[in-house]
């Protein structure tokens, strides 16, 4: 049974398609239980393409060349929104879902079965998909009750998801019988210890606590590869060892995205691509600068800014000898290019920057700091991961395909993709005074990459010494959650809004980086107001600067968290951090509050003064 087509079953925002309820997640809508579908079943009639080539290209790196565009979740526009309902095409606009779990449960009868078997209907009320509901046919209770999703999945850690394999775990392996089942609970509390499963026909039963054992991956099937997004199974079997799973649980889904600030391309970079683009149709046969005159009167240089029309002929040339310039391998280089050296002259509506004079106090740390009153940020949801997030690893571990869920069957055409408007702080260290520091923290520096290793051998992750950040991101990651835990007492934003954009790479990696951005960012096209960039202030950003560092010097649950150093047991991957001092939502950190340490910036009741302010 399915969900008929085109009938609405509830609201989400564009943002939580993205961050919350992407594609293989499952929505809990007030009364049914929904998968959303992958992207091969969007219409895209409604979905308008997102504009952000370099994010695009790395996506092409990720899922393939084929993909063609970054689009945006389909949705009404503010025009066609209303408060009565519309009941034409346009209240039909959204993304597909079919409901998931397939097994129900009936309250009345306490019934266990597949939506297969046809016992359960959809009711549903025109204009109100709050009151859609699925009910039982043929309950012994008087009225037609509102069955309820099983609470138990299967999934493993390679993406894959399953209804929970009910007659194979109250039989204890295929022995033939189909059902009925009940489900039943005994007391208030919900534990897996409190329900059981029956089977009407044999009498066979077993606790749900079973389930969740130490010996339940040997007694359970193996992963069976379903995709319920896709409604298809891998080819290949699949070799993880499947779980069982609580319906809701925060680690069902965990969405993998790229994101990329625009940065406004240089004039020749800005000329290359134009003659690029109409090569062609117009410059393929220019041999001489005159032609272009002639050109322009015939009105073939319209798409020509004028102010670039003199470097016209050099860009025609750098072409036909196939000089271009390499493009970056990551996404973060170009914008510490910009960031790190700020030029009014391309500012443009979506990127606006001007650097004021760094704190007097902080001038032997900070080399610069840059005030981003106008920022456009462009994500994109390339896949998904379940059981294991992917800030806990590094981009490279998460690009790997067998640990991501599929949004879609084929290779992709599209990705989903969502842009914001915002502000921001970005702050520069000289990069000198950290080099130096770093040198001489070499010790503590092998302790933290030995609890890296660990951590990642702990959790089967190859290579186990691959992608330590260093110790100079472990200080400005640090430092900018200092850093945000004090501007969101001030600056208008909660703390869960804003965000860090962390710029760390050292010598040996290629040109070094050392800078954060802390920015906030909001969907609508103005972006926002303004109150995080006013904090930037010279006299303004001292004072906050210094009360985060204070802050750093004594925790609440001191001196238990100063003594916290990284475990080489592989259990921790932080050092004097906690919630009461250092951590941030998750939601606005990159690594999982990962690579912290509050004695890196301050001196604790710990003892050893390695701080680098």
């Amino acid at each position: 049974m399915t969900i008929p087509k085109r009938t609405p079953v509830g609201e989400l925002r564009p943002s939580q398609l993205l961050f919350t309820f992407g594609v293989g997640s499952i929505v809990d809508l007030p009364h049914i239980s929904a998968m959303v579908m992958g992207i091969e079943d969007w219409n895209l009639a409604h979905s308008r393409v997102v504009r952000e080539d370099r994010l695009l290209e790395q996506v092409q790196r990720r899922l393939g060349p084929q993909v063609g565009a970054l689009r945006s979740p389909p949705m009404r526009e503010e025009a066609e929104l209303g408060l009565a309902p519309a009941f034409d095409d346009h209240d039909k606009v959204g993304v597909p879902v079919a409901p998931f779990p397939r097994w129900m449960r009936c309250p009345g009868c306490s019934l266990l079965a597949p939506l297969s078997t046809g016992l359960f209907r959809l009711r549903d009320v025109p204009g109100r998909p709050d009151l859609a509901r699925l009910v039982h046919e043929n309950c012994n209770q008087l009225t037609r009750p509102t069955v309820l999703p099983a609470r138990f999945l299967f999934t493993c850690s390679n993406g894959h998801l399953d209804d929970f394999p009910w007659l194979w775990f109250v039989h204890r392996g295929d022995k033939g019988c189909h059902g009925p089942l009940d489900l039943r609970e005994f007391g208030v509390s919900g534990e897996a210890a409190d329900v059981e499963v029956r089977c009407r026909v044999c009498d066979a039963s077993r606790r749900m606590s079973d389930a969740f054992d130490e010996e339940a991956p040997q007694t359970l099937p193996r992963c069976r590869g379903r995709r319920p997004q896709l409604r298809d199974f891998t080819t290949e079997p699949c070799t993880a060892s499947p779980e069982a799973i609580l319906l809701g649980a925060t680690n069902l889904w965990f969405p993998v995205t790229l994101s990329a600030l625009y940065v406004p391309p240089a004039a020749e970079a800005q000329i290359d691509k134009l003659v690029e683009e109409q090569w062609n149709d117009v410059f393929a046969d220019v041999e001489d600068p005159a032609i272009l005159k002639f050109l322009e009167k015939q009105g073939k240089l319209a798409n020509i800014p004028t102010d670039l029309r003199p470097k016209l002929w050099d860009a025609i040339q750098r072409r036909r000898a196939g000089v271009t310039d390499e493009k970056p391998a990551d996404l973060k280089t170009p914008e510490w290019a910009v960031l790190s050296a700020p030029d009014s002259k391309r500012n443009a509506p979506d990127f606006e920057l001007r650097e004021v004079p760094v704190p007097k106090k902080y001038a032997g740390q900070l080399q610069r700091v840059v005030l981003a009153e106008r920022l456009r940020e462009v994500t994109a949801l390339t896949a998904f991961t379940r059981i294991g997030s992917p800030r806990d690893l590094a981009e490279d571990d998460v690009a790997r395909a067998g640990t991501r869920g599929s949004i879609s069957r084929n290779p992709p055409s599209f990705v989903p993709a969502l842009e914001v408007r915002g502000e921001g702080i970005f702050l520069q260290f000289k990069e000198d005074v950290l080099a130096g520091w770093t040198d001489k923290q070499k010790v503590y520096q092998d302790r933290f990459e030995r609890a890296h290793t660990a951590w990642r051998r702990r959790r089967h992750i190859d290579p186990p010494d691959g992608s330590f950040p260093g110790l100079r991101y472990v200080m400005i990651h640090s430092f900018a959650h200092a850093l945000i835990r004090e501007l969101a007492v001030e600056c208008g934003y909660s703390m869960a809004s804003l965000r860090e954009r962390i710029y760390a790479r050292d010598s040996d990696e290629g040109a070094p980086m050392a800078g954060v951005l802390i920015y906030t960012a909001a969907p609508d096209a103005e972006g926002t107001l303004g109150g995080l960039v006013s904090l930037g202030r010279p006299e303004e950003l001292e004072r906050h600067i210094s009360r985060a560092l204070a802050q750093m010097a004594l925790c609440s649950s001191d001196p238990l968290c100063a003594d916290h150093i990284p475990d080489e047991d592989g259990s921790t991957l932080h050092g004097a951090s906690c919630h009461a001092c250092l951590f941030v939502p998750e939601t606005s950190c990159e690594r999982g509050n990962r690579y912290l340490d509050r004695t890196l910036l301050a001196a604790t009741t710990r003892g050893d003064d390695i701080r680098f302010f």
